[in-house]
C-alpha cells in the first residue's frame, strides 16, 4: 500500500508548527539542516535547556527533560555538530541526579496546558522512560557530534540506562519498555551488551507485538513500528516478518483525507492536539521510506 507524498507535504504546509516541517522538508525533500536547527532554537533557554513547548503536551516555559528529547531528536534529524548539542549535554549535567539518570520532570511553575503526568511528575528519583528517551537521541547526535559523544554526562546517563535496563522487573510500562529499546538499538554497534540487554527485553513484546498502554486511552497501544521503526537493528529482531509488514500496511492505510497522521493518546491543548499531528506525520513517511513503502 503506498501513500499520497504529495498530500503529506500539503498537510505539512497547511497545518505543521514551523519545527516539523523544517524537519519534514529536511529529511524527506532535503532542504538544508540549517533551518532545523533555528528552528529548534526558538524553544531554547539561556541556561542551554529547552521548553516552551518543545515537547507538545509539555507547554511550560522552563527548561525540562522532556524537551531535550525533541531538541536532540531535531538536532540528530540536522545531523550536524552545532555548539547547542554540548551545551545541552552541559544543562543535562546540572540537573542529573546522583546515579547519573534524570528525572521525569523537573518543578514546574507555569503548568498551564501541561499534561498532569508532567506538571506532577516526581523530580527527586532517576525516571529510565524519559532518560533513556533522551539518551537515545543524544546517541544519534553524537554520531554527528564529537563533543556530544565524548562529553561526560552521555557517559554517565547511559550506564545509568543500561544498569536500569538490566534490573527492570516483569512487567514495565510499554512505553518506558519502548524507549528502552530504542537506546539499545542505538547503541549496540558500541556497546556489546545491548544486545543481550535487547533479548532480555524480548520477553515482553506479544506475538502479536501490540504493547497496551496503561493508564492510557481505552485502545492506545505501541504497535511494532512505534518500538522498531528501522528495519536494520536488533530490535527488529524481536518482530517476525509478517507482523513488521502488517503493521507497515496499517501505518501506510492510516493516513487522513486531508494528507496528514494523528496519534490515539490523549492531548492536552487544542495546540499539542494540532502538533502533535504534524509530528506524527514525519514519524510515519520516515518510518514508511526507512521500510521502502514510499512506492515509485
Amino acid at each position: 500500500m503506498d501513500i499520497d507524498l504529495d498530500a503529506a507535504t500539503r498537510f505539512m504546509a497547511t497545518h505543521a508548527r514551523q519545527l516539523d516541517r523544517r524537519r519534514y522538508a529536511h529529511l524527506i525533500i532535503g532542504d538544508d539542516a540549517a533551518g532545523v536547527v533555528a528552528a529548534v532554537n526558538a524553544y531554547r533557554n539561556a541556561d542551554g535547556g529547552y521548553g516552551w513547548g518543545l515537547e507538545p503536551d509539555l507547554r511550560s516555559s522552563s527548561s525540562q527533560p522532556g524537551a531535550a528529547l525533541h531538541a536532540f531528536e531535531a538536532l540528530a534529524d540536522a545531523g550536524v555538530a552545532t555548539p547547542e548539542g554540548p551545551a545541552l549535554c552541559d544543562w543535562l549535567a546540572t540537573v542529573a541526579l546522583p546515579d547519573g539518570g534524570g528525572p521525569f520532570a523537573l518543578p514546574i511553575d507555569d503548568p498551564a496546558g501541561c499534561a498532569p503526568f508532567w506538571a506532577d511528575a516526581d523530580h527527586t528519583t532517576s525516571s529510565l522512560q524519559i532518560t533513556a528517551a533522551v539518551v537515545a537521541n543524544a546517541h544519534r547526535l553524537a554520531r554527528h557530534d564529537p563533543a556530544v559523544a565524548a562529553h561526560p554526562w552521555l557517559a554517565a546517563a547511559t550506564r545509568y540506562c543500561l544498569d536500569a535496563i538490566r534490573a527492570l522487573d516483569d512487567s514495565p510500562h510499554a512505553i518506558e519498555l519502548m524507549f528502552a529499546l530504542h537506546l539499545l538499538d542505538v547503541l549496540h554497534p558500541t556497546h556489546p551488551e545491548a544486545v543481550d540487554l535487547v533479548a532480555q527485553l524480548g520477553k515482553h513484546i506479544p506475538d502479536d507485538g501490540v504493547l497496551p498502554v496503561a493508564g492510557g486511552k481505552p485502545d492506545e497501544a505501541l504497535r511494532p513500528l512505534d518500538v522498531a521503526p528501522l528495519p536494520d537493528g536488533p530490535v527488529r529482531a524481536l518482530f517476525s516478518a509478517d507482523v513488521i509488514a502488517a503493521d507497515l500496511d496499517r501505518l501506510a492505510s492510516q493516513q487522513e483525507d486531508d494528507g496528514g497522521w494523528t496519534v490515539d493518546f490523549a492531548s492536552y491543548s487544542p495546540a499539542a492536539a494540532a502538533e502533535w499531528r504534524g509530528y506524527a506525520t514525519v514519524a510515519a513517511v520516515t518510518t514508511l521510506r526507512a521500510n521502502k513503502r514510499l512506492g515509485a
